[in-house]
């Protein structure tokens, strides 16, 4: 190893040196902030190239890269990855499993039974010895069903745990950052970035680690997450060179050296702090609440209240002493606002509390389309359950008692009393088994299990999907607002027609024809004014040329390329530190520039959209490069005559320009040229790029993808409206529309630009106008040359309006650093992969790893079959429920027994309801899916049709069992089994009606794959093996379980001619069903199904607000004693996993809508408040908080939203 390089690139530490800092040392770095950080380290260090010089790195070169060297900085300084909370263990599943209510009314009620067993009886209370002997076992096998139904909960549990624990894996390991190691850019996993590397930050980064600028350009950063203030602060190296983790870069792009990563970096030390709050709260428990009152006298005071917190540790050993982090910032600088609020009065803080309460309650997401109507079937279906339960076991009881002492005259004696009680909590046993039937225990698993397959599918399809719950609200999506650039084209971009010196070139101009000035002007404007990040590689193979970095400057970088040129030399020559100033591209601007030191003075370059540079020129490069006066006249000429024709072909239309800046003027030569003031600002920008020379102005053709026509119009046949929503020219956008087949000629649209849209949606105030956006909106079908705000503006109109019967829900695509806050109110937001920023993607809920639209349809189609899915299964689910809760009410009402028994029904409702699941829920979608209107958020989730085959199915089967009931016994010839006594050995009679009833509900499985009325019920069975699989697994497990399952299952063995007609009865429900088939379905009244529709809307907002949140009693409280909701409740937190990382109970939950990487210090010194009381903060990641606070920043403001989404 050399001195202190590696092969001459990059540099690493000397084996007999040591590094000039520790952990500590950076720490202290990073506690100083904005000019107090840069004062502290020039003073301290000599500046951040010596910084540099200490930890072995170059500024230029970054380190060496090599492994001994990455794993000599890991061991030193520790590596960038806070080490996440431990999955919950298979026992602590199996305990909550437990928890639940009716769960443990079995339980009891079998302890009871298997205790009363063993009474001794006297010889008067009757009974033969088999049944004494048999008492037992019933206890045991309710016993045994509990154990199996808590295992294969937590089993499922553990499994959907672990599996979205690797999707958030893959979706962390998604996010790269760019570095420089040995000399060249790489883009590496944000978890192996370490101290000394040199970071490149640009727009829409999502900072992994800590460092200092060494280089900047424009750069601004959204600082919200850390202090709460939305104002984005500008950054620079000898004014505030300070960069945190967890901030993200709104504009401009930069350099910097890592100087904290993992559990030392301001992210890793505010989850060391709440993991160390969450530790104390559980072992303070028994102490809060001695000490709750005392607290809350703190906490009016201000004071913090003190914790001792646990000690973390790091890769390295680096021990992290929580005690020692002041997250209260020193009162020089605009971070003490944090400690400010806490000394508000006492007025003012309780004005504050309602007002967040307000916030939070009006900004809370609504639930997803599916997930609310779930709920709200659930506890419809919970309360008639319990009603039919609690009947059962009265009218049992009640008919006993009359029976008995009543008509009989018995007396209640001493020795007879065992025996009462065991008839009691026999006849209560079989009302909580009414229960457990009546409430569709598979529900949940089968939602769990329809999403968690979707999900994995449509990785496939280059979905990745970040929440689960926009699977299925995609699939009820009626517009998609869609982005132009990479989604609807193919995003590679080229110029084919350039306007130079006065001539339009429909091809690429000979290069040595052009004057020498335009030659110079061309390539320096193109090389320099680009991002230095965006650059073409030639293809080794000879292919076409790898673009990297932003599309647009690679076109116009190959233009050069194709020109013969090269623009390397220029780089080199003029490197990135040497630019004295950069203006970034944003949507304000629409353009770029850059200014350089040259020997006059300064020389600025300009690109940008071509109707604006174009407004700023008043000069223009003739074909010898001689400057020439630009009148209006001549703008509106090359408007007409170049700009428009080539946006009519849909091309990109850019324009470069240049400004000469002269300090002396002596040297002053041309009349464009301009004489610098010694008084000259360079921070006005208005006066800086303005009186520009044009030099030319290209067209950049980016081609539609061949396949998004042809999706288009699955979509429009689907029911889903399409809009483009682009920052292009509106002549361009119009071009591209039509060729996607977006525009049709005989349709009514409308094609508007942003400054239109804007007049035709604000009132005479200035305000949008809901109204004025309604009369818009129907027939928009382009927004070009729009902001980040206009799109905002668009999703919220469309999904405030009331315009539709039910309320539109929309899909939105975004890249940009500023979609953000369209992507987050949309219903779904789908975020670009390859061209999306950090942020987009950080408020989207579906990232395409394509940048396709069609990956947008097929996320409709699994959309769709996850819905369908869901309803196959209730189709199925409620008919088993609706016959097993009939049988077992009639048969106690009329024969004081249910001819389900207890164990039997425990068979039904755990095996039939989690194979029957699993079968429906996999099923793959079919293209017939978008050949429907989408279901809507107000559409009972129960139709028409699957009320008539639930209903049809439910009869046919109630007959057959009755039948079976009174008459089985004479026409099988066999022993009636009707008024057995309580341990009566099992009867041929009553396992035929079991058997039938299995037999009727598994053929009816294969009925109810179909739930729009198709006959050929068969269709696509051979693409779903699973279901083929399970459906004959369960019908041998069947045969298995009555010829063997003897007195624990309550049967006796049937003949060869019994299963024939248990069969023959059970394949008669296929027959029925094509009978129900013909019936129309306009027989079922519409208000059957309609039926509470409204107050489904109310019920999404009232549930909203009376939604539980850590300890206040909200409806679930209310409701808990339900079977169905308590175990929905349960499977819900575990498809939430993705956003909540798993446990709702702790601080680390995920947004319901993103995962912000910090929370804001104002909430953790509110968390260190609470902590001693183990109450959950409201923290920046907390579900409960207001997600209007994390999308503020990005749209505030008219001057906050500074990037375009093209």
């Amino acid at each position: 190893m050399a001195e202190d390089q590696v092969d001459g690139l990059g540099m690493s530490r000397p084996r007999d040196a040591n590094y000039g800092l520790d952990v500590m040392d950076l720490r202290k770095i990073m506690e100083h902030h904005k000019h107090e950080g840069y004062e502290y380290v020039q003073e301290k260090y000599g500046g951040v190239l010596e910084l540099c010089k200490q930890l072995y790195t170059s500024p230029n070169e970054g380190i060496s890269g090599s492994p001994v060297d990455l794993e000599d900085r890991r061991k030193t300084f520790g590596s960038n990855v806070i080490p996440p909370k431990p999955p919950k263990t298979f026992l602590q599943l199996v305990w909550e499993a437990i928890q639940d209510v009716t769960l443990i009314v079995l339980i009891v009620a079998a302890l009871i039974s298997l205790g009363l067993s063993f009474y001794p009886r006297s010889e008067q209370e009757g009974g033969d010895s088999s049944e004494s002997e048999a008492g037992w076992i019933e206890g045991v096998a309710i016993l045994g069903a509990v154990v199996v139904v808590v295992l294969v909960t937590a089993f499922n549990d553990y499994q959907k745990e672990k599996q979205f624990r690797g999707l958030q894996s893959k979706i962390e390991h998604e996010h790269q950052f760019s570095v420089i190691r040995g000399g060249q850019d790489k883009n590496i996993p944000v978890g192996e970035i370490v101290v000394g590397d040199i970071a490149q930050v640009k727009y829409g980064d999502l900072l992994p680690a800590d460092g200092l600028l060494i280089q900047s350009n424009d750069l601004k950063v959204d600082e919200s997450s850390l202090t709460g203030e939305s104002d984005h602060v500008k950054k620079g190296v000898k004014t505030d060179p300070m960069m945190f983790s967890g901030t993200h870069v709104m504009e401009g792009s930069g350099k910097m050296l890592v100087t904290a990563v993992g559990v030392n970096s301001q992210t890793g030390i505010i989850f060391a702090l709440l993991g160390a709050s969450s530790e104390e709260g559980e072992k303070d428990k028994k102490k809060e609440k001695k000490d709750k009152n005392r607290l809350k006298g703190e906490e009016g005071n201000g004071a913090v209240a003190a914790v001792s917190y646990r000690v973390l540790s790091s890769d390295a050993e680096t021990k992290v002493d929580i005690d020692s982090i002041n997250p209260v910032i020193t009162g020089n600088n605009s971070h003490n606002n944090a400690t400010n609020a806490n000394s508000k009065t006492g007025n003012q803080g309780d004005e504050e509390g309602k007002d967040q309460k307000a916030k939070i309650e009006t900004a809370r997401k609504e639930k997803s389309v599916l997930q609310g109507k779930l709920t709200k079937l659930a506890i419809q279906i919970g309360y008639g359950g319990t009603a039919v339960a609690v009947l059962v076991v009265l009218i049992l009881i009640v008919k006993f008692c009359v029976i008995e002492f009543g008509i009989e005259g018995k007396s209640w004696g001493a020795d007879d009393t065992a025996i009462y009680i065991e008839t009691f909590v026999f006849y209560f046993i079989i009302g909580v088994t009414v229960l457990v039937v009546a409430v569709p225990e598979g529900l949940p698993l089968a939602v769990t299990l329809a999403l968690a397959y979707s999900v994995r599918k449509m990785m496939d399809d280059n979905n990745l999907v970040r929440h689960l719950d926009a699977c299925e609200t995609m699939g009820n999506a009626t517009a998609i607002c869609s982005d132009k650039t990479g989604t609807l084209t193919t995003n590679r971009m080229t110029v084919v027609q350039s306007y130079i010196g006065g001539a339009h070139y429909k091809s690429t101009p000979n290069f040595s024809a052009l004057a020498p000035t335009l030659q110079d002007l061309i390539v320096r404007s193109i090389a320099i004014n680009s991002g230095y990040t965006s650059r073409v590689i030639p293809d080794k193979d000879g292919g076409l040329p790898q673009q990297l970095g932003n599309k647009t400057e690679c076109a116009l970088l190959g233009f050069i390329l194709d020109l013969g040129q090269q623009y390397y030399p220029i780089r080199d020559e003029v490197p990135e530190e040497a630019l004295f100033k950069v203006y970034t591209f944003n949507s304000v601007r629409k353009s770029m520039s850059t200014v350089i030191n040259m020997k006059f003075g300064y020389r600025l370059f300009t690109k940008g959209a071509s109707e604006i540079v174009l407004k700023k020129c008043n000069y223009i490069l003739d074909c010898d490069g001689k400057p020439k006066p630009f009148t209006m006249e001549d703008q509106e000429k090359i408007v007409k005559n170049v700009i428009e024709p080539m946006a009519g072909d849909g091309l990109r239309t850019i324009c470069v320009a240049y400004k000469d800046y002269h300090t002396d003027s002596s040297t002053k030569t041309e009349e464009n040229e301009v004489i610098l003031k010694p008084d000259h600002d360079w921070e006005d920008e208005d006066s800086v790029v303005r009186n520009l020379t044009c030099i030319l102005v290209v067209g950049i053709q980016d081609p539609v993808r061949d396949e998004v026509p042809a999706s288009i119009k699955q979509c429009q046949s689907a029911g889903i409206t399409v809009r483009m929503v682009t920052g292009d020219n509106v002549n361009t956008a119009r071009s591209i529309a039509t060729k996607c087949g977006i525009l049709t000629p005989h349709d009514h649209f409308l094609v508007l630009d942003g400054k239109e849209f804007n007049k035709r949606i604000r009132d005479a105030n200035g305000e949008v106008s809901q109204e004025l956006l309604d009369k818009v909106w129907p027939d928009l079908r382009v927004l070009a040359r729009s902001s980040p705000q206009d799109k905002y503006t668009l999703v919220k109109g469309i999904i405030d309006s009331k315009r539709s019967s039910s309320r539109e829900v929309v899909a939105v695509t975004g890249d940009g650093t500023n979609d953000g806050p369209a992507l987050k109110k949309a219903d779904v937001g789908f975020a670009m992969g390859i061209s999306g920023t950090d942020v987009a993607k950080e408020a989207s809920d579906i990232i395409l790893t394509d940048d396709n639209f069609t990956s947008i349809v097929k996320a409709v189609m699994w959309g769709r079959n996850v819905y369908d899915s869901i309803a196959k299964f209730l189709q199925f689910q409620l008919t088993v429920n609706c016959v097993a809760v009939m049988v077992a009410f009639f048969g106690a009402c009329i024969i004081n027994d249910s001819p389900l028994k207890a164990i039997q029904m425990l068979w039904v409702n755990l095996i039939m309801d989690t194979l029957a699941s699993l079968a429906l829920a996999t099923e793959l979608p079919s293209p017939e899916l978008l050949k429907r209107k989408p279901y809507g958020r107000t559409k009972a989730l129960i139709s028409r049709t699957m009320t008539k085959n639930i209903l049809g199915h439910s009869i046919y089967q109630l007959i057959v069992v009755f039948v079976l009931l009174f008459a089985g016994n004479n026409l099988f010839e066999i022993d009636d089994g009707k008024y057995a006594k309580i341990h009566a050995p099992p009867s041929q009679h009553f396992t035929i009606i079991f058997n039938t009833f299995v037999m009727m509900t598994l053929f009816n499985e294969i009925n109810a794959r179909k739930i729009h009325g198709q006959r050929n019920i068969f269709e696509g069975l051979r693409r779903n093996p699973v279901f083929i699989g399970i459906w004959i697994g369960t019908f041998v497990a069947q045969i298995i379980l009555v010829q063997f399952g003897g007195t624990v299952f309550s049967t006796k063995a049937l003949t060869l001619d019994q299963w024939f007609w248990c069969v023959f009865l059970g394949v008669s429900t296929l027959l029925w069903g094509q009978i129900i088939t013909t019936i129309p379905t306009s027989v079922i009244p519409k208000n059957i199904c309609k039926k509470g529709k409204k107050s489904l809307e109310v019920e999404d907002e009232e549930e909203e607000e009376v939604e539980e949140v850590d300890g206040m009693p909200g409806r679930r409280g209310q409701i808990l004693w339900i079977r169905g909701l308590a175990r929905l409740q349960t499977q819900i937190r575990v498809v939430n996993a993705f956003q909540m990382d798993f446990d709702t109970s702790q601080l680390d939950s995920y947004d319901k809508r993103s995962r912000p990487s910090v929370i804001s210090l104002q909430s953790l010194q509110s968390a260190q408040h609470r902590s001693a009381i183990s109450k959950k903060p409201n923290l920046a990641s907390s579900p409960e908080i207001d997600e209007g606070n994390n999308r503020s920043p990005l749209f505030g403001r008219q001057d906050s939203i500074p990037y375009a989404d093209e």
